[in-house]
């Protein structure tokens, strides 16, 4: 699929909302990359990090903690969205859920929608952007998340 192409500010601007993105590749959730997250967040609950005894737990494995997909946003909207600018700051997020959990060794990926864009009072175009990581294989998503990025073009 290829993903649009916003080359300045008013091709943005003039996006309509609910224009569909791209979709990321699939990214594997391996267990280094959740002992990884558990160390820098210093979230070391079982249910993320002990295999063992995960596997006699709800998920029968051990899952991602909600934050370490939420925060896997940042790496697929530059996948999902060609953005010319300058430089880009995340601004926050409006909404954000997680329906069902990620199992080590789950790949995921993310798929974008735009909710809107405006000209922020800085000058730069701030745009909100529904991100949901998919599970593959699965029906329910990982997560979702209106993210609001500002552009500077």
């Amino acid at each position: 699929m290829k993903i649009p192409l916003f080359e300045n500010a008013q091709s943005l601007l003039d996006a309509a909302p609910g224009t569909t993105l791209g979709t990321s590749p699939w990214l594997e959730i391996e267990q280094t990359r959740i002992d990884r997250f558990a160390d820098a967040t210093d979230d070391h609950q079982w249910i993320h990090v002990d295999p063992a005894r995960a596997r006699s737990g709800p998920f029968g494995a051990t899952i991602a903690h909600g934050f370490l997909t939420l925060a896997l946003v940042a790496r697929f909207l530059p996948q999902i969205l060609d953005v010319r600018f300058r430089f880009g700051t995340n601004y926050g997020c409006e909404r954000v859920r997680f329906p069902a959990a990620v199992k080590a060794g789950s790949r995921v990926r993310g798929r974008g929608e735009l909710i809107g864009a405006e000209l922020a009072r800085d000058g730069s175009v701030q745009a909100t952007i529904r991100v949901t990581v998919e599970i593959e294989g699965e029906a329910k998503p990982a997560c979702v998340a209106d993210v609001i990025s500002r552009y500077y073009f």
